[in-house]
């Protein structure tokens, strides 16, 4: 097993639909990957339910022969690059709960969901698996910032009051532009560094990716140094990322 509900049959099946509805979303032409319902739950998914439509896509797309799914993965990643050569990257594009990210953004959302999962599929099969620190930035880079820059929609969403006390951010690493990540209020925006800060993260994108997505533990992300927490305010940090949080 590769987690607690999927065998890497299924986490590859999983990248394997997201890249066949990447390459739907960039050919304007191309019918829709998922049914009605599908549909429905990617418009309504928030941060806490995309284990729900993860659970949609891989009942509507039974494939579990390696070789099928591989052949196929590879077939559409081909194809997202031959579409998007020369588009312009920041053209943006639907994303999951009424969100608007970046072209750049879906792509590296994708080079992130073949580093993770294949980094899961390594683990259960006890194989080595490295993650480049420059492919890893551009998750943070172009996704994370690039969504948070035009439309969150509903994905933050918590269902709890906002608190008043303004947060703010500065993440800093060798691979990343330099950026202040601010909540207040609910909302969160990317302002540029050099204004006060609460906290400072100074972060190895493939350890700070890992953090987020609950491969790693914060601690010992801290104990080896690839994510290190400094600032006037660090005891802030928890809140912020009660709402700034991936799956």
């Amino acid at each position: 097993m590769v987690t607690a509900d999927w065998t890497v049959a299924d986490t590859v099946a999983h990248v394997a639909m997201i890249a066949k509805m990447y390459t739907a979303l960039v050919r304007p032409e191309s019918a829709p990957v998922l049914d009605t319902r599908g549909q429905s739950q990617v418009e309504k998914t928030t941060v806490d339910t995309v284990s729900v439509l993860n659970g949609l896509v891989l009942r509507d797309f039974p494939e579990r022969d390696l070789g099928v799914l591989v052949t196929g993965l590879l077939a559409d990643i081909e194809e997202v690059l031959r579409v998007t050569e020369d588009a312009d990257p920041a053209t943006l594009l639907d994303w999951l709960g009424d969100s608007k990210v970046p072209l750049a953004g879906v792509l590296a959302h994708l080079v992130n969901e073949l580093q993770i999962h294949g980094w899961d599929i390594a683990r259960a099969l006890k194989l080595p698996w490295t993650i480049p620190p420059g492919d890893a930035a551009l998750f943070f880079d172009l996704f994370l910032v690039g969504v948070l820059s035009h439309d969150i929609g509903h994905l933050l969403d918590t269902g709890e009051p906002p608190r008043e006390r303004r947060i703010a951010v500065a993440f800093r690493s060798a691979y990343t532009s330099p950026v202040v990540l601010v909540l207040h209020r609910g909302r969160v925006t990317v302002e540029e560094p050099g204004g006060p800060v609460d906290v400072r993260i100074s972060f190895d994108p493939p350890s700070l990716n890992l953090m987020l997505f609950h491969r790693v533990g914060k601690v010992r992300s801290a104990l080896t140094g690839k994510v290190v927490v400094g600032g006037p305010r660090p005891w802030l940090l928890p809140a912020f990322l009660r709402v700034v949080r991936l799956p």
